[in-house]
């Protein structure tokens, strides 16, 4: 519980609650700095649990801190938030400095769209992934207002294919895409070079960024990068997590 206990302490300085020490610019030269995006997006500080997350208000002040040099932006990250990652997405494309975008090992689910705010060709190596699929969400409620959410996920995944779109490879249709996002589909560098207008990077040795949601939810995800297993295999590790979670909800619902 120390970390807990010094993120809920924290929590009354408003300045560490947007700035963290890994959103600080690194490798800052005259004309560029260095931006990663190495855990999953999440909505705002308190979501940071692991100091490689990102989100909105720690890359606006990153932004704002860079003044206009050109940046390097190396993506190795399951998504998250969907919401928070449009909103980095847009916040990066406004931004008037040279974008060079690097996917290290992965970009998936919404950090899907990262390497497309590049300013040419994002470049993604043979051994690395661009996974994409449809948006989803964990939702209750009566059926009105679950209709309500299935409105909001169309919604969404249509400014996702307008992204897409933008980006496609000549005589590519966008309708292919949404038949790839049907089907939950990662592609390797090569294979995205097919549909998107990438630049084929030699392979590196980066560990791409698997971390609980891609392992739970994503029923594709490539054996290499589960350590072998299947999603079949996870069946009962699951199921184990899912119970958890819920008792932890149930001794929060009874606590004074």
């Amino acid at each position: 519980m120390p970390k807990a206990k010094k993120l809920i302490a924290s929590c009354n300085s408003p300045e560490k609650a947007t700035v963290k020490p890994f959103c600080e610019i690194k490798n800052l030269t005259d004309t560029t700095a260095d931006l990663h995006f190495y855990g999953d997006i999440v909505s705002d500080w308190w979501g940071a649990w692991q100091e490689e997350d990102q989100y909105p208000e720690a890359i606006k002040n990153f932004l704002a801190a860079a003044e206009g040099r050109d940046l390097n932006i190396y993506i190795n990250s399951g998504g998250g938030s969907v919401f928070a990652g449009i909103a980095i997405y847009n916040m990066l494309k406004r931004y008037p400095g040279k974008k060079h975008c690097f996917v290290d090992a992965l970009a998936g689910s919404i950090a899907s769209l990262l390497p497309f705010v590049d300013s040419d060709r994002p470049t993604i190596p043979k051994n690395a992934y661009l996974m994409i699929h449809k948006p989803w969400c964990e939702c209750e409620g009566n059926a009105l207002e679950l209709r309500k959410m299935a409105d909001t996920l169309e919604a969404i995944e249509a400014g996702i294919w307008s992204v897409y779109e933008d980006n496609l490879a000549e005589g590519v249709e966008i309708d292919t895409i949404k038949e790839l996002m049907e089907a939950e589909t990662w592609l390797s560098g090569e294979d995205a070079a097919k549909y998107f207008n990438i630049t084929v990077g030699e392979e590196n040795n980066a560990v791409a960024a698997v971390g609980d949601y891609t392992k739970d939810h994503c029923r594709n995800t490539p054996k290499d990068l589960t350590g072998g297993e299947s999603p079949e295999d996870k069946g009962e590790e699951v199921k184990d997590q899912e119970t958890r979670r819920m008792i932890a909800d149930i001794a929060i619902q009874h606590m004074d």
